[in-house]
């Protein structure tokens, strides 16, 4: 995700947190030889290898950047959106307090992680995020869903305040779990969709989220299912 709509890339962050990870945006990695080489959580893996198990490409898209890996908090497209939450008010400031706990769990922040990002054109984009993660931790962010009262909240962006609707349709069931929830929003001059699925497997959680105005939930899904078959192709 980029940051030419800042009010979307709010929606995506509130939505991510609520799974305990987010990604949007390539470009440089930050690495961090003792997170890459530490021992991972038992039965997962470290930043290398989750780097390895990442798509290398997705049809009618091109690669942003290089790969980014290290610790999950570490990641510059996690800083960059940390950052961008605070330069936006919400209407609704429980619900960011709320939907961050997750993402503020240890476990998240130093997870061994690997994140790489997609554009086609300017307007749409692929983000996936493996994160080495125990199965309790993994299973927790597959059942959360978002509190009833922040489902619509609206996000002011300089002087112009959006409207964000966030859904959470039945969704198709990729690994041993997943959901998959999408943001809309909305203004007097765009509307853009943001949709994410969260997917668990052994000693991984993986996130791919789509971004543009014309983003599906089918669509996403379906890169879902093609991350998840490229790592378990990929990690022994």
């Amino acid at each position: 995700m980029t940051s030419r709509n800042p009010s979307a890339a709010l929606a995506f962050l509130l939505l991510a947190s609520i799974a305990g990870c987010a990604g949007g945006g390539g470009g440089r990695a930050v690495t961090s030889p003792a997170a890459s080489y530490a021992a991972p959580v038992p039965g997962s893996y470290n930043a290398d290898q989750l780097t390895q198990a990442l798509l290398t490409d997705i049809p009618g898209y091109v690669r942003s950047g290089a790969p980014q890996w290290g610790e999950y908090g570490s990641l510059a497209a996690v800083q960059n959106l940390n950052q961008m939450q605070q330069a936006v008010k919400l209407d609704k400031p429980q619900c960011a307090t709320s939907n961050r706990a997750l993402s503020q769990e240890k476990a998240v922040q130093t997870a061994p992680s690997a994140l790489v990002a997609f554009t086609r054109g300017t307007q749409q984009s692929v983000t996936e995020t493996l994160m080495a993660v125990g199965p309790d931790v993994a299973a927790r962010q597959v059942r959360v869903r978002t509190p009833a009262g922040c489902r619509t909240f609206r996000v002011k962006v300089g002087r112009v305040w959006v409207a964000d609707t966030v859904v959470e349709p039945p969704g198709a069931r990729i690994g041993e779990g997943s959901r998959t929830a999408g943001v809309f929003t909305s203004s007097a001059a765009t509307a853009v969709r943001t949709w994410f699925v969260v997917l668990r497997s052994r000693g991984y959680l993986a996130t791919i989220t789509l971004y543009g105005p014309g983003a599906t939930q089918a669509e996403a899904e379906r890169f879902a299912r093609k991350a998840y078959q490229q790592a378990e192709r990929i990690l022994p």
